[in-house]
C-alpha cells in the first residue's frame, strides 16, 4: 500500500490543500489576512447582537490585520512579513474577520479592488455567512473570477438546524446549501467551514455530516475542533453547565477525523483539521499541539489503519 496512488493523484492518504495549491499555481502562494471593517448580521442587531455563541474574532487575527490600517497598508505589511521568509511568491487577500460579503455591492467592490490593486495579489478568499450573499454579489464575484482566483469560504458549522439555533448562528443548513450551490454554479471556488464537537451533537451525527457535505459542490473543507474561548457566550455556558460539553482529547479527535475522512468525498480538498487560538484566549481543550504536529499524527494514524479519505464514501 505504500506505493498506492490515491484518487487525487499522489501518495498522501487524504486530498491535502498544500499539494493542491502547489499544482494549481506555478509558484508559492500565501494568504494574507485582511480586516476590512465589516460586521455581521448576528452582531449589528439585524438578527442578533451577541454573535455566535463560540465566536471571538481575536482568536484568528494576526497582528498586522487591524482595521485601524487601511486595506492597502494591511496588504503591504502582510506581504512584507512573508517576503522575509520566502523570496518568489504571490498572495491571496484573505478577508477573514466577520462577514466579508455583508455590505452594499459598491462597498464590497471598493474594498476588494483596493486589495487586488497590489501587483502581487492574485485573488481573494472571502470568509462569510451563507445568508450574506445574493445573486448580485455572486454575479460580481463570478466576473472577478475570470481574472483572479476567487474563493468564498462559508461558515456552515453544522448540518443540524437544532445545533445552529443553539449556537445562535441565525441561519439554517438549507441556506448554506443554497449559497454553496449558487456559488459553485458560477464557477467560483467554495470552501465549507465546520466545527466538530458542538454541544448536543452525537458522534453519529458528526460522521453523517461528512456524507451530507459530500453531496454538495464543496471544493475545500476546513475541519475545526470545538474550542471554548474567553469572551464568548459559550464560555459562560461551559462554566455554568460543563456537563453539556464533551470536549475531546487530541487522540479522540484524531480518531474522529480519521472516521470523518473515510466518509468524505475524495474530491473534496481538506484545508485544515484543527484551529489554534492564542493561549491567553483559550479555555479548553488545551492540547499543546501545533498544526503541523497534529497533521503528522493524522497521517501516521491513517497509515497505521491502512485507510484513506473516501474509503467508505459511496
Amino acid at each position: 500500500m505504500t506505493d498506492q496512488i490515491f484518487p487525487w493523484g499522489h501518495h498522501k492518504r487524504y486530498n491535502d490543500f498544500s499539494t493542491h495549491f502547489r499544482t494549481l499555481f506555478s509558484e508559492r502562494v500565501q494568504k494574507i489576512s485582511i480586516d476590512a471593517g465589516f460586521t455581521c448580521p448576528n452582531r449589528d442587531g439585524t438578527k442578533a447582537s451577541s454573535g455566535c455563541s463560540y465566536c471571538n474574532n481575536q482568536t484568528f487575527k494576526p497582528d498586522y490585520c487591524r482595521f485601524d490600517k487601511n486595506i492597502a497598508e494591511q496588504v503591504t505589511e502582510g506581504i512584507d512579513f512573508f517576503s522575509k521568509k520566502y523570496q518568489a511568491m504571490k498572495f491571496l487577500a484573505y478577508f477573514q474577520a466577520y462577514s466579508n460579503t455583508y455590505a452594499d455591492l459598491t462597498v464590497l467592490k471598493e474594498r476588494y479592488e483596493e486589495a487586488l490593486a497590489h501587483p502581487k495579489i492574485i485573488g481573494l478568499v472571502l470568509g462569510t455567512r451563507p445568508d450574506c450573499v445574493d445573486d448580485e454579489i455572486l454575479n460580481y464575484l463570478a466576473d472577478l473570477s475570470k481574472d483572479y482566483y476567487v474563493m468564498v469560504e462559508y461558515g456552515v458549522e453544522s448540518v443540524n438546524d437544532e445545533t445552529l439555533e443553539r449556537i445562535n448562528r441565525g441561519h439554517t443548513f438549507e441556506q448554506a446549501c443554497w449559497a454553496i450551490r449558487e456559488t459553485a454554479s458560477r464557477g467560483i471556488h467554495t470552501c465549507a467551514h465546520v466545527i466538530l464537537g458542538l454541544p448536543g451533537e452525537s458522534r453519529e451525527q458528526l460522521l453523517s455530516q461528512a456524507t451530507i457535505i459530500s453531496q454538495l459542490p464543496v471544493e475545500n473543507i476546513k475541519l475545526h475542533q470545538l474550542q471554548i474561548h474567553k469572551g464568548t457566550r459559550m464560555a459562560v455556558e461551559f462554566k455554568e453547565h460543563p456537563e453539556d460539553f464533551q470536549l475531546l482529547t487530541a487522540d479522540e479527535y484524531i480518531d474522529l477525523v480519521i472516521e470523518y475522512l473515510e466518509l468524505l468525498s475524495p474530491e473534496i480538498i481538506v484545508e485544515r483539521f484543527i484551529s489554534q487560538a492564542p493561549k491567553e484566549l483559550l479555555i479548553a481543550p488545551k492540547w499543546g499541539l501545533k498544526n503541523f504536529e497534529f497533521v503528522a499524527k493524522v497521517e501516521k494514524r491513517l497509515k497505521e489503519r491502512n485507510t484513506w479519505q473516501g474509503r467508505l464514501h459511496s
